[in-house]
Protein backbone atom coordinates (compact mmCIF):
# COMPACT_ATOMS: atom_id res chain seq x y z
CA UNK A 1 0.00 0.00 0.00
CA UNK A 2 2.85 2.38 0.69
CA UNK A 3 4.12 1.88 -2.85
CA UNK A 4 1.08 3.86 -4.04
CA UNK A 5 2.43 6.87 -2.18
CA UNK A 6 5.41 6.71 -4.53
CA UNK A 7 3.77 5.54 -7.75
CA UNK A 8 0.92 8.07 -7.88
CA UNK A 9 3.17 11.19 -7.78
CA UNK A 10 5.62 9.60 -10.22
CA UNK A 11 2.78 8.85 -12.64
CA UNK A 12 1.39 12.37 -12.37
CA UNK A 13 4.88 13.84 -12.88
CA UNK A 14 5.50 11.73 -16.00
CA UNK A 15 2.11 12.70 -17.40
CA UNK A 16 2.89 16.38 -16.79
CA UNK A 17 6.26 16.04 -18.52
CA UNK A 18 4.58 14.39 -21.52
CA UNK A 19 1.99 17.15 -21.69
CA UNK A 20 4.65 19.86 -21.49
CA UNK A 21 6.70 18.23 -24.27
CA UNK A 22 3.60 17.90 -26.46
CA UNK A 23 2.66 21.55 -25.94
CA UNK A 24 6.25 22.57 -26.70
CA UNK A 25 6.15 20.67 -30.02
CA UNK A 26 2.87 22.37 -30.90
CA UNK A 27 4.35 25.80 -30.14
CA UNK A 28 7.52 25.12 -32.14
CA UNK A 29 5.53 24.19 -35.26
CA UNK A 30 6.31 20.49 -35.53
CA UNK A 31 2.84 19.72 -36.89
CA UNK A 32 2.51 22.62 -39.34
CA UNK A 33 3.25 20.94 -42.69
CA UNK A 34 2.02 17.35 -42.55
CA UNK A 35 1.09 17.23 -46.24
CA UNK A 36 4.55 18.40 -47.35
CA UNK A 37 6.26 15.58 -45.45
CA UNK A 38 3.97 13.05 -47.10
CA UNK A 39 4.79 14.41 -50.57
CA UNK A 40 8.56 14.51 -49.94
CA UNK A 41 8.53 10.76 -49.36
CA UNK A 42 7.23 10.23 -52.89
CA UNK A 43 9.66 12.67 -54.53
CA UNK A 44 12.26 10.91 -56.72
CA UNK A 45 14.26 14.05 -57.45
CA UNK A 46 17.02 13.24 -54.95
CA UNK A 47 17.40 9.65 -56.07
CA UNK A 48 21.04 8.48 -55.96
CA UNK A 49 20.69 5.76 -58.57
CA UNK A 50 22.73 6.28 -61.74
CA UNK A 51 20.70 7.12 -64.86
CA UNK A 52 19.83 4.17 -67.07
Amino acid sequence: MTILLLLIPVTIALGAVGLIVFLWTLKSGQYEDLQGAAERVLDDENDDRPPE
